[in-house]
C-alpha cells in the first residue's frame, strides 16, 4: 500500500511540473483559422485591393483607351509623342517650346523608352507607336483610380469608397482625358496617388516621403502641378510638430534629388544646363505670354470651365460640399484655390483644372451616399448622361484630324510612288499629329505659329498671314509648279476660297473625313484631301 501511494505522489508531481512548461501547439494551415485580412492576402491582392476590382479597373481603362479615337488639344502629340519619336528615330519636328527650352524631356522620355524597346524588338510599326503609349497611360490612370478607392475606404468605409469610385469612373471628362498622352493626365495621376500618401485625418497609408516625391515628380513634368499642392503642403507643415525635420530631412532632399534628375535629363538632350521649370513659369505665369494662344475673362473657370468639366456631377458636388465632414474642407479649399489661381491667368483651358476633378468626386460620392429615395434615378441619370457625352466626345467630336493621318499612313505604305509624295497641311497649326502617327520620313509641312518673343505689337505668324488671304499666299508661295506638294489637306471651310488655285494646279479631291458637328472659326466640319494629278482636270467628288 505504501509503495502504491509513493507512486501516486510521484505521478502527481510529474504532472504538475509538466503543467508549468510552455506547451507548443501545432499551427493549423486551414484558411478557416486565418484572420479575414490574412485570408484575403492569401487569396491574392493587387495594389492592396481585391484582384477582381483591380482587374476590372484595368480592363475598363483599356476599353476606355480604345473608345477614345478623337483629338483634344495639340499638346497630347506635340509635347509627348512627337518629341519621343524625334528622340528615338532622329527625324520629325520639334515645336518652338523645345528650341526655347520651355519643356523638359522627363515626360517624353517615358514614351521614348517604349519606342526604343519596340525599335530594338523590330516591332516599331506605326499602330504600336500610336497605341502602346496610350495603353501605358491608361494603366497608370487605372492605378490612380484604385488608389482613390483605397483612400476613401480608409477614411470612411467600403460603401462610401464605392460611391466615390463610381463617380470617378463615370466622369465623362476623366474618360475623355485619362488615356491621352497629355502632361495634364500624368499630373492628375501623380496627384491622386500622392493624395493616397498625404497625411489626411484617418488615413492609414500616410507617408510624407512618398507623397512629396510624387508631387516633386509632377512639378518636373508640369511646373503648374504645384498649384493644387500649395494649400495641402502648407496644411501639412502647419500641423507637423517637427517642422524643421520635415523641411531638412524630407522636402529639401527630395526636391534636390528630383530637380537634379530633371537637370541631368535635360542636359543630355538639350546639350546644355537648362532649368526648364523656371522658363515654363516665366513664360506662362510671369510674362503671361500664353495669351498668344487665346484669352478668356477672369470668371471663365467658374462660369464655364468648371461646370463643363464636372458636367452632370455638378449638383451632386454642390450637395456633397454641405454634407462632407470638416476634415475634407482642405480638399474643397484646394479646388477653390486652384480655380482662383488659374483664373488670374488670361489663357485658360479645360484641361488645366483636370487634376482637381478627382477631389470633386469625393464630394459627389458623399452626396450619393446620403441620397435615399432618389438614389436609383440619380445613379441612372449620372451614368447615362456621362456615358453619352463620353462616347460622343470620344468617338465623334474632332475625329477627322486622326482619320486623315490614317490616310497618310496608307499613302506611305501602300503607294507605289511614295518616294515622290509630299504633304502640305493647310490647317490651323498643329491641328493634326505628325510623324509619330506616320512613322515614315515623308516630306510634310504645316502652317507654323510660333509666338513673338521679341515684343512686336503687330506680329503675325505664318498661319495668320495665310488666313488673311489664302489664295494670294498660295500663288506667292508656289509660283513654281515643281515646288507644289502632291497632297493638300484642308478644312472644308477653306475649299471655296482657294478653289481657283486648286483648279489651276490640277488638284483633285480624293478623300473626305468628318471632323465635327460644331465647326467654328478656321475649323470646318469636314477635312478634304486633294491630290495633284499630272494630267486631266479637277474632278470634284
Amino acid at each position: 500500500m505504501k509503495q502504491g501511494g509513493d507512486d501516486g505522489r510521484l505521478f502527481f508531481r510529474g504532472f504538475q511540473s509538466r503543467s508549468h512548461e510552455k506547451v507548443k501547439l501545432r499551427k493549423r494551415k486551414s484558411t478557416l483559422y486565418l484572420s479575414p485580412r490574412k485570408s484575403s492576402e492569401r487569396r491574392g491582392d493587387l495594389l492592396g485591393e481585391n484582384v477582381y476590382l483591380v482587374s476590372f479597373t484595368i480592363a475598363l481603362r483599356i476599353c476606355n483607351c480604345f473608345l477614345v479615337q478623337t483629338s483634344f488639344v495639340p499638346d497630347e502629340y506635340w509635347q509627348s509623342l512627337e518629341v519621343a519619336h524625334h528622340m528615338v528615330f532622329n527625324y520629325g519636328y520639334l515645336t518652338w517650346e523645345w528650341t526655347e527650352r520651355l519643356r523638359g524631356y522627363t515626360y517624353p522620355l517615358i514614351f521614348a523608352s517604349i519606342y526604343k524597346i519596340l525599335h530594338l524588338l523590330g516591332k516599331d510599326n506605326v499602330q504600336l507607336l500610336i497605341w502602346i503609349p496610350r495603353l501605358a497611360q491608361a494603366l497608370l490612370s487605372a492605378i490612380a483610380d484604385i488608389r482613390l478607392y483605397s483612400l476613401m475606404k480608409q477614411l470612411e468605409n467600403q460603401q462610401m469608397a464605392r460611391w466615390v469610385f463610381f463617380c470617378q469612373l463615370s466622369s465623362w471628362f476623366t474618360w475623355y482625358c485619362c488615356t491621352r498622352t497629355l502632361t495634364n493626365t500624368m499630373e492628375t495621376v501623380l496627384t491622386i496617388i500622392a493624395l493616397f500618401y498625404y497625411p489626411l485625418e484617418g488615413s492609414k497609408s500616410m507617408n510624407s516621403v512618398k507623397y512629396s516625391s510624387l508631387v516633386a515628380l509632377a512639378f518636373i513634368i508640369r511646373p503648374t502641378a504645384v498649384i493644387p499642392w500649395i494649400p495641402l503642403v502648407f496644411r501639412h507643415f502647419w500641423q507637423e510638430q517637427k517642422k524643421l525635420n520635415l523641411i531638412l530631412h524630407q522636402f529639401l532632399p527630395i526636391g534636390f534629388v528630383t530637380l537634379t534628375l530633371s537637370l541631368i535629363i535635360d542636359r543630355i538632350f538639350f546639350g546644355q544646363w537648362t532649368l526648364v521649370q523656371y522658363n515654363f513659369l516665366k513664360f506662362n505665369v510671369l510674362q503671361n505670354l500664353g495669351t498668344f494662344y487665346g484669352s478668356h475673362p477672369w470668371h471663365w473657370y467658374f462660369s464655364q470651365g468648371f461646370p463643363a468639366v464636372l458636367g452632370t456631377h455638378l449638383p451632386f458636388f454642390i450637395h456633397g460640399c454641405f454634407l462632407a465632414p470638416k476634415r475634407y474642407r482642405i480638399l474643397l479649399v484646394t479646388v477653390l484655390w486652384t480655380l482662383l489661381i488659374y483664373s488670374m491667368l488670361s489663357h485658360k483651358e479645360f484641361r488645366f483644372i483636370y487634376p482637381v476633378l478627382p477631389f470633386c468626386m469625393v464630394f459627389c460620392g458623399y452626396s450619393l451616399n446620403h441620397l435615399k429615395t432618389w438614389k436609383k434615378p440619380a445613379l441612372s441619370f449620372l451614368f447615362l448622361s456621362n456615358m453619352l457625352l463620353a462616347l460622343y466626345t470620344g468617338l465623334v467630336h474632332q475625329r477627322g484630324t486622326l482619320d486623315v493621318m490614317t490616310h497618310i499612313q496608307e499613302l506611305c505604305y501602300n503607294n507605289r510612288n511614295k518616294s515622290s509624295a509630299s504633304v502640305f497641311i493647310m490647317m490651323p497649326c498643329h491641328s493634326t499629329p505628325y510623324y509619330s502617327h506616320v512613322h515614315y520620313p515623308l516630306p510634310m509641312r504645316f502652317l507654323q505659329c510660333p509666338p513673338d518673343l521679341t515684343g512686336k505689337s503687330q506680329y503675325l505668324d505664318e498661319a495668320d498671314i495665310f488666313y488673311l488671304n489664302p489664295l494670294n499666299w498660295l500663288y506667292k508661295e508656289f509660283h513654281n509648279d515643281s515646288a507644289l506638294p502632291t497632297h493638300l489637306i484642308i478644312f472644308s471651310i477653306l475649299e471655296e476660297e482657294i478653289s481657283a488655285f486648286l483648279i489651276a494646279s490640277n488638284y483633285e479631291r480624293t478623300a473626305v473625313f468628318f471632323h465635327t458637328h460644331l465647326p467654328e472659326g478656321r475649323t470646318g466640319s469636314h477635312i478634304y484631301v486633294y491630290e495633284r494629278k499630272l494630267k486631266g482636270t479637277l474632278n470634284r467628288r
